[in-house]
């Protein structure tokens, strides 16, 4: 199937990707969109995990105060060189997840970070709850394992839903924003304020 130059353009405008990338994309789908989407973002994804390694030294601390100034964020992003700091995207991505922490309260930036103590206080109410219920043993363990997980993608940074853009998590738009920008990226920490808190 031949593949016109404008669908070329028309798919590395939705996308970011590079001009020959967009083009094999269609070639290998077909023309279908949708299909090139997803094998550019699989490749994509690729290239991320190659960059994962590299060190991020570089970055900024972004601030999101919510109107009425009564809650504030503080979250440090890192990337592997100032240049890239400075782009609008970078800048862009910093803001973002600076909002969305505003608004989506995790507790930690990934699972590794949640404390022993918070996960075992967890595991003890869900067992309670299962027993509660009537369940064998052998069912509860595999429940509280469903419910840790559950919590997890509730409280951590990386897994929540984009408040933007809820068919993505966090995670997964880092993993864009890597892509498009070529460097690897990491969110290190941060902090939310809310006052009374």
């Amino acid at each position: 199937m031949a593949i016109s130059a404008s669908d070329v353009k028309k798919l590395r405008d939705m996308t970011g990707a590079g001009m020959m990338e967009c083009k094999k994309a269609l070639s290998e789908t077909d023309g279908d969109f949708d299909k090139a989407i997803d094998y550019l973002r699989t490749k994509g994804m690729q290239k991320v995990d190659k960059k994962a390694g590299r060190l991020t030294e570089q970055g900024l601390i972004q601030s999101y105060i919510h109107p009425g100034s009564r809650l504030g964020v503080l979250v440090e992003i890192n990337c592997e060189t100032d240049f890239v700091a400075r782009t609008e995207d970078f800048q862009t991505f910093a803001k973002d997840v600076a909002m969305h922490i505003a608004a989506s309260k995790p507790i930690a930036v990934k699972r590794e970070d949640v404390s022993q103590e918070l996960i075992d206080h967890e595991l003890e109410i869900y067992r309670a709850q299962a027993r509660e219920q009537g369940k064998p043993e052998n069912i509860i363990e595999r429940m509280i394992t469903g419910k840790l997980d559950k919590f997890y993608q509730d409280s951590c940074l990386l897994e929540q839903p984009f408040v933007k853009d809820p068919d993505k998590t966090i995670g997964d738009y880092l993993k864009e924003t890597i892509g498009k920008l070529g460097e690897n990226m990491i969110i290190k920490r941060f902090v939310r304020f809310e006052l009374g808190e």
